[in-house]
């Protein structure tokens, strides 16, 4: 019994750090959008899309219960410091 929860949870997890892939790669085409010389919708349009998909999934994970809900917040929190770390290390040095 517990071997199945804990599947589950794991599971749950892993759906969130897939989340957080997909919303951090989002983001970083987001940011050369805004910074690109073309102007339009398409930024603030992804920036919308990108931020209700995120929220659609986080809702749909808490309608499961606390558990899967936190699961697949540790796993989107995972893929944060990850990808923030790896742009961190990627941008040059101002000083």
């Amino acid at each position: 019994m517990i071997g199945v929860v804990a599947v589950r949870i794991a599971a749950y997890g892993a759906l969130g750090a897939l989340i957080g892939m997909a919303y951090f790669a989002a983001l970083a085409w987001n940011v050369r959008l805004y910074t690109g010389q073309a102007l339009g919708w398409n930024a603030p349009l992804l920036h919308l899309a990108r931020l209700g998909v995120a929220v659609a999934a986080f809702a749909l994970c808490a309608r499961q219960g606390a558990a899967p809900m936190l699961a697949s917040f540790a796993g989107f929190f995972a893929i944060r410091v990850i990808s923030v770390n790896h742009y961190r290390s990627a941008s040059p040095r101002n000083s």
